[in-house]
């Protein structure tokens, strides 16, 4: 465990800070995309539901002109009245396949007198950008049927100019018409046979598509783990170098020794002491032997 002491070091632990501020972001952004998810297969399920139901009366679908629950949308409503050409407007800036040209709203007045917003389709815009030709609402009273969508509400700095709209603003065209008017929710009219083949087009089926989300959710809880796995393999890799620099610095010691000087931790035995020759033992014993005499 020695070899592993410097993460306790503040460097390592500031490394281990990013890498947790990391993984929390990765988890964040994972869970967003499941929220976008479910989402998506929430709205899967309104288009499975009521897109092709049968229609019910407006009335009943909202009892409350102002009221709409996001449960209701692509529900298929009846209405029976009239359409007010007079009031008709478009909104400009509105796609469709690829092309940008205006959407035509057309207010229609209910037999119980309330207005409803039906939009009737879109429309191209001529060379000045001006809407181009389409064919008028029909006159006198009529049954058709609607897909129910929310208004959209104003945008800041987006103004009408006369009767070209910014966005589809039930409250706005709720001012224009005057009377009891439905603000919660408005209509996509349902066109049928050679109707659908004239502008103003009618929308598009909306696609049952729930997106890639669920894999890129997956991809950034995957980031997350990957950011303490690199964090893991950086220490590893440190501490290697540390044991081989440590090694390295071991052996650099005994090589820099003097000549004939024993390695370190190598025990040094006392030399031994020359035994005197023997014609010297020899030479002092005569001489000890003349002196007594």
């Amino acid at each position: 465990m020695s070899e592993w002491t410097f993460l306790r070091s503040s460097r390592w632990a500031g490394y281990l800070a990013l890498v947790i501020v990391f993984a929390i972001a990765c988890s964040a952004l994972g869970a967003w995309q499941l929220n976008r998810r479910a989402e998506a297969l929430a709205e899967v399920a309104r288009i499975d539901a009521n897109y092709d139901a049968e229609a019910v009366p407006v009335a009943e679908a909202l009892p409350d002109p102002a009221g709409f629950d996001a449960d209701q949308r692509w529900q298929v409503v009846a209405l029976s009245g009239e359409f007010l050409a007079a009031e008709e407007v478009v909104v400009r800036n509105r796609p469709f396949e690829g092309s940008s040209g205006f959407e035509v709203i057309t207010p229609f007045r209910l037999d119980d007198g309330a207005v409803f917003m039906v939009n009737r389709g879109w429309i191209a815009q001529d060379s000045d950008g001006r809407p181009s030709e389409y064919a008028a609402p029909p006159t006198g009273s009529v049954d058709v049927e609607a897909r129910l969508k929310a208004g959209e509400g104003r945008i800041a700095g987006r103004t009408s100019t006369g009767n070209e709209l910014a966005t589809i603003d039930l409250d706005e065209l709720a001012e224009r018409v005057g009377g009891e008017t439905y603000t919660g929710a408005y209509g996509l009219l349902v066109q049928r046979g050679e109707d659908a083949a004239e502008p103003p087009l009618a929308a598009a089926r909306p696609v049952r598509d729930e997106g890639p989300h669920l894999s890129y959710a997956l991809q950034w809880f995957v980031f997350a783990l990957l950011g303490f796995a690199g964090l893991a393999w950086a220490a590893n890799q440190e501490r290697k170098g540390l044991a081989e620099a440590s090694a390295a610095s071991g052996t650099t010691t005994d090589a820099a020794r003097a000549p004939g000087e024993p390695a370190s931790g190598t025990p040094v035995r006392a030399p031994r002491r020359p035994k005197r020759e023997r014609k010297d033992a020899d030479a002092d014993l005569e001489d000890e032997v003349l002196d007594r005499r």
